[in-house]
């Protein structure tokens, strides 16, 4: 095994933990709220606490470190307030009252591991190039696939977070009950939250791709 390669086994094997601890106290909690929903708001700290756990234990190049625990935090942190704001009032999603309706007494059980834990190894699995960029020991600095994810990540960021700001202002309008949103970054791509996602993606791969 590369010696490289080391401090991301280690890492990973704090994230399991991490990440899956973190999603039985939010099933305990949605148990005691009886609302599943309160997942929702944590998929994106859900990466913050994975990358978190992978730096502490196998930290790598301090520049890079920074950048990326920077980045997710911005990201996740947005995200769980967009979320958390949107979902207010509202209850508990109807997906898991569909759930609760076709579980019963069950529904429980079931949650926790086909919406919780389940929803934890996916974040595990697609936190990976998280892990790799903030335990890598080499190259030391910032080279130009740093600066190029980088950039990418802040298009993807924006067009994530003024998508969202768009459309709540949008929805905020009763004439527009019904309507199609077809207007700022609405009127350049059918969903622009999920493009923003998808580059922002694109840039931590890039970033893990620079070591």
């Amino acid at each position: 095994m590369p010696i490289e390669a080391v401090p991301a086994v280690s890492a990973i094997l704090s994230v399991i933990p991490a990440v899956l601890g973190l999603m039985l106290v939010l099933w305990l909690w949605s148990v005691a709220r009886r609302d599943a929903s309160v997942v929702d708001a944590w998929w994106g700290p859900l990466f913050l606490v994975a990358a978190g756990a992978a730096a502490a234990v196998a930290p790598g190049d301090p520049e890079r470190r920074r950048l990326v625990l920077v980045l997710v935090a911005a990201w996740s942190l947005r995200l769980a307030l967009h979320i958390a704001w949107r979902n207010r009032a509202h209850g508990e999603d109807y997906r898991y009252r569909a759930m609760r309706h076709t579980h019963g007494a069950r529904f429980w059980w079931v949650s926790l591991f086909t919406v919780f834990l389940f929803q934890g190894i996916l974040a595990i699995v697609v936190s990976l190039p998280l892990v790799v960029a903030v335990t890598a020991p080499v190259p030391a600095g910032l080279g130009w696939l740093d600066l190029a994810g980088a950039v990418l990540w802040l298009t993807g960021f924006l067009f994530e977070a003024v998508g969202d700001w768009q459309l709540a202002r949008f929805k905020a309008e009763a004439a527009n009950r019904g309507r199609v949103m077809d207007r700022g970054l609405w009127s350049w791509t059918r969903h622009p939250n999920y493009f923003g996602e998808a580059l922002l993606w694109w840039g931590f791969w890039l970033l893990a791709a620079g070591t």
